[in-house]
């Protein structure tokens, strides 16, 4: 009998964008156009995205992925077909796979969006509020 012996290395690797805090004050003031999320951060698969709303977005929904807004600043009003939900700073919703919904924010509105990478902003429709490639900030 042959015995081979084998060893492992255990390397912890820790990416240079982790491990960092980030200020979402900072973030946000670094731009002023709304509709155009910038991705904050990176977990999981996951995006952070900072990104500022005002007036109204359009119809749409996302067929494979959750979406996580949570307002930091204003109002935001969350439409669905059979209701509309007010989301104050503080406070978050989650809107599920399919579910057609629409943004709207009366006044400037401050948010964090947690979604997964792969999810399009516009969802199921493509116009000119579509945005493709992400800045990183």
């Amino acid at each position: 009998m042959r015995f081979i012996k084998v060893t492992f290395r255990i390397t912890e690797i820790k990416p240079k964008d982790t491990m960092q805090k980030v200020n979402i004050q900072e973030k946000l003031a670094s731009f002023s156009d709304y509709w155009n999320p910038r991705i904050v951060g990176e977990l999981n698969g996951q995006h952070v995205k900072a990104t500022k709303l005002k007036g109204e977005f359009i119809w749409h929904h996302h067929d494979h992925e959750d979406e996580l807004f949570l307002v930091i600043k204003g109002k935001l009003k969350m439409e669905f077909r059979e209701k509309t939900v007010e989301v104050n700073p503080g406070e978050f919703i989650i809107v599920p796979r399919g579910v057609e919904h629409k943004p709207v924010a009366d006044e400037e509105v401050e948010l964090l969006l947690f979604e997964p990478a792969s999810t399009l902003n516009t969802g199921n429709v493509e116009n000119e509020r579509t945005r493709k490639a992400l800045e990183k900030i």
